[in-house]
């Protein structure tokens, strides 16, 4: 059977890095009891894969990895004998049983959400809801990135769906995080910082992932993005 986990990464584990939080994850599931799948062959390791991975110092509420297990009692029971082997900082979210034909999550992921608030005080910047707008109207968003064949010009603005203000003041946005056109909320935010003409150091705000989504549009259609628990 194959099973979606959503969980949330928060605290001090926003400074694991990905390869270890698949180690705590391979560990954990063994404390736990679950009767996960093994590959086959000379090294055998559990059948598990992550959605997208999250950079460090990122929170998250929105975090996905599937496994596949040859028995069960119910989701329920999965959830909570899992939460139970689970450190402060990570929390188990859902369990969900997933239909045999749907793509794995890394495979499934097509956008993410994020929200962008300052430590300490409000962000420095007069009028934000107004200046996220014009800044989302532009037409393009240029980026220069440093790739390993060179230098890659991109436009910001077609991975970037949706910005906004929150009602604490904080930026949200909906952004590309397909394996093809992954567009890291960091660099969106400084790109608006530089339309604004202020300046503000990644130490004085923090970046939550708030959900992880498929699209579920068909071809042709509009995006249609649903949380990966409900694909």
């Amino acid at each position: 059977m194959k099973i979606r986990i959503k969980f949330a990464k928060y605290g001090v584990m926003k400074f694991i890095g990905h390869l270890d939080m698949m180690r705590y994850f391979q560990k954990a599931v063994r404390r736990a009891g679950i009767d996960i799948r093994y590959s086959e062959g000379f090294s055998p390791h559990q059948i598990m894969s992550f959605a997208a991975p999250l950079g460090v110092g990122i929170e998250s509420f929105g975090e996905y990895m599937d496994i596949e297990v040859l028995s069960m009692t119910s989701a329920e029971d999965m959830k909570q004998a899992l939460d139970r082997v689970m450190v402060e900082g990570v929390r188990i979210l859902s369990v969900n049983v997933m239909p045999d034909h749907v793509k794995n999550a890394m495979a499934s992921v097509a956008a993410a959400s994020y929200r962008i608030a300052m430590k300490n005080r409000a962000f420095p910047i007069n009028e934000l809801d107004e200046k996220l707008r014009a800044f989302y109207a532009q037409e393009t968003i240029p980026y220069t990135k440093e790739t390993k064949k060179g230098i890659a010009e991109l436009d910001l603005k077609q991975g970037l769906y949706k910005i906004e203000a929150d009602e604490s003041g904080a930026v949200c946005m909906l952004v590309n995080a397909s394996s093809s056109g992954n567009i890291k909320p960091t660099v969106i935010f400084e790109k608006f910082c530089e339309f604004t003409g202020v300046s503000i150091p990644q130490t004085a705000y923090q970046v939550t992932r708030l959900e992880t989504y498929a699209d579920m549009a068909e071809e042709g259609e509009a995006h249609k993005f649903v949380p990966l628990s409900e694909v």
